[in-house]
C-alpha cells in the first residue's frame, strides 16, 4: 500500500469541479482501489458524493492511499492532480 498526505491549498477546498475530476482519475486506476481520509472520516476516492461529503476545506490535510495491482502509478497520478488541481 502506498500513502502520502497532502494540503488542500485550493480557496474553496474540494468543491464539485475538482471533486468530480478527482472520482474520475481515481477511477481510471482498475486494479487500484484508491481511498481518501479526512475530518475523521475515509472514503472511496472514486465516488463522488461520498468525496463531496467530507467536506474537505482550504487547510485540510487529507491523506490519500493506494493499494492494489497499479499502487505506485496511482499514487503519483493522483498526487500529480492534487499538486495542479487542488
Amino acid at each position: 500500500m502506498k500513502e502520502f498526505t497532502y494540503v488542500i491549498q485550493d480557496a474553496l477546498g474540494i468543491h464539485a469541479r475538482p471533486a468530480g475530476m478527482l472520482a474520475k482519475k481515481a477511477k481510471s486506476y482498475a486494479d487500484t482501489a484508491v481511498n481518501i481520509s479526512a475530518n475523521g472520516k475515509t472514503v472511496n476516492a472514486g465516488q463522488l458524493m461520498k468525496l463531496m461529503a467530507l467536506g474537505v476545506k482550504q487547510g485540510t490535510e487529507v491523506t490519500i492511499s493506494c493499494e492494489g495491482a497499479n499502487e505506485e502509478e496511482a499514487a503519483a497520478g493522483i498526487k500529480q492532480f492534487l499538486e495542479e488541481n487542488l
